[in-house]
């Protein structure tokens, strides 16, 4: 059996510290725990916010990126096509060219014409041809394969293209493999 008197010594007994917390607080305490929570749930409401905001950038820019520089894959190969067209082209001569009639006329017409399109077509969708014949020499976007002597060109410039370039929006597809010269004047850098 249990013992009458030692419930009612337990239930009037003072509650122990850590019981403190739970009894119910003054209002000045109620109004504290409430502002640090309001201030918590205000931060993580701006945080969040910055974080959508972050995400809705970032997706702008993959999403511009994609259409920019989707159709890279595809456009290197269809480089080798363009470089084939222009192969064929340059192996006739300016008097081959000029003498040709009936279906060879045709055929280099068609072939002059298959060629503009592929390259319109390219720069439709942001495919640029690097023209650098007579630039300065940029690593970024040429490839030297070697170097020539020319004295009327200053040095360092591009003497020759072996291979046209080819970049789209803003990056390199592929880098103009090109002669560079050497022995002429030195470049200067242009004071601002």
């Amino acid at each position: 059996m249990t013992d009458p008197v030692k419930n009612e010594q337990d239930e009037a007994a003072p509650p122990v510290a850590g019981e403190a917390a739970a009894s119910p607080a003054g209002p000045a305490d109620v109004i504290e725990a409430l502002n640090a929570e309001n201030t918590s749930l205000k931060d993580r409401l701006l945080r969040a916010m910055a974080e959508m905001e972050n995400l809705r950038r970032r997706t702008e820019r993959e999403v511009a990126d994609a259409k920019t520089y989707g159709v890279a894959a595809f456009a290197r190969d269809m480089l080798t096509v363009a470089d084939n067209l222009a192969r064929a082209l340059d192996s006739l001569s300016e008097e081959a060219r000029a003498n040709a009639d009936g279906p060879l006329k045709g055929l280099i017409e068609g072939v002059e014409l298959t060629t503009r399109d592929l390259t319109a077509a390219l720069g439709r969708h942001g495919v640029k041809k690097l023209e650098p014949l007579g630039e300065k020499f940029d690593p970024n976007f040429h490839q030297a394969m070697f170097e020539a002597p020319n004295e009327e060109l200053p040095a360092g410039t591009v003497a020759q293209v072996v291979q046209t370039g080819w970049r789209i929006g803003d990056r390199v597809l592929r880098p103009a493999m090109v002669g560079v010269s050497k022995g002429g004047p030195k470049v200067t850098a242009k004071a601002d």
